[in-house]
């Protein structure tokens, strides 16, 4: 069982599959960056792969592919399978993405093993969308969506990052979106990890704001009162409607305390945390030539050193080593 010095269980790996990005959303990568050295230091599938056995042999239970935006990288559907060999141990393989190449990539994704997708959605109107993400690619990430459902990844997951005068006009908009379309949709606040370092606490839209507005429109009912290590608070419609309501309020409501994720950037740093300043070179130690006993004990004693808590709120807060694009979400 994987755990750190705080006793939390490390059940969920992220995996960042490349730091490069077609969008170029205002609170991650607005003017791009310069991507990594591309063999050099990208892992492979087969070194992706290996790793994750490693993990899962740890305790590991559900992976989350993540970028940059992984399906600019070629044949994922291939690492997926190679994933899916790691079932039953493995419970949950899932994606993130912008949704721009999913519809061409959704068949060959779920016969491959992959359970779910989320898929970013910050705004329903053509224009906000271009501006926050500044592409005109609304309407695919709307075909992206009905790929997910035609395909039957369930659930499909939704995120839209709130930010104050940009698109917190269209909360109960995003919301009806939720019901009419039988989709999870998470609301998420903006956090310091933009490549543009325009962060501002008041452009924070706190998560009790944006759950009172929406219920003032669809009154919710709080699915459970313990939500566990999951990253958000979950609101069914209190009328039957079908559609689900999450909200992630790491600033506000921070929930580190039941923290069980770890992450593994492109480049193969891990990331004990998404604000940390320090990474820990595992893939000098894959390329080692060390054996799976030693990459274990080596992931083991990096989860020791796993921050107790994520420090936005101290006046002293130093933000994190890297981007949003690097880390993965």
């Amino acid at each position: 069982m994987l755990t750190d010095s705080y006793n939390r269980k490390i059940t969920d790996l992220r995996i960042s599959l490349t730091d490069r990005c077609n969008f170029r959303c205002f609170y991650c990568l607005p003017n791009g960056e310069p991507p990594l050295a591309r063999k050099e230091t990208i892992l492979t599938f087969e070194e992706i792969a290996r790793i994750s056995r490693v993990f899962v042999s740890l305790g590991i239970e559900k992976i989350r592919l993540t970028g940059g935006e992984p399906l600019i990288r070629r044949d994922v559907p291939q690492l997926v399978e190679l994933l899916s060999a790691l079932k039953p141990d493995l419970s949950d393989i899932a994606l993130t993405t912008n949704g721009f190449d999913l519809p061409r990539h959704a068949a060959a994704l779920k016969a491959a093993g992959l359970d779910r997708v989320t898929i970013s959605l910050d705004s329903l109107d053509p224009v906000n969308f271009e501006d926050i993400t500044g592409v005109d690619a609304l309407g695919k990430v709307l075909d992206a969506i009905a790929a997910a459902r035609e395909f039957g990844f369930d659930p499909v997951k939704v995120n839209a990052v709130v930010i104050r005068g940009r698109n917190d006009h269209e909360i109960v908009d995003l919301a009806r979106f939720a019901r009419d379309n039988a989709v999870s949709m998470r609301f998420i606040e903006f956090m310091p990890l933009d490549s543009g370092d325009e962060w501002d606490r008041d452009l924070v839209v706190p998560g009790r704001e944006i759950r009172k507005k929406i219920d003032g429109e669809f009154p919710l009912k709080l699915v459970d009162q313990n939500r566990g290590s999951e990253t958000s608070w979950k609101y069914r419609f209190a009328d039957g409607s079908p559609g689900e309501i999450g909200i992630i309020a790491p600033v506000t409501e921070m929930f580190c305390g039941q923290c069980s994720r770890i992450r593994l950037t492109a480049d193969g740093q891990i990331r004990t945390c998404l604000f940390s300043t320090t990474e820990h070179d595992l893939r000098s130690v894959v390329r080692s030539g060390a054996s799976d006993a030693e990459i274990a004990e080596f992931i083991r004693s990096v989860t020791l050193k796993k921050e107790p808590r994520h420090y936005i709120n101290d006046t002293a807060f130093k933000a994190a080593s890297r981007t949003m694009s690097f880390i993965g979400g």
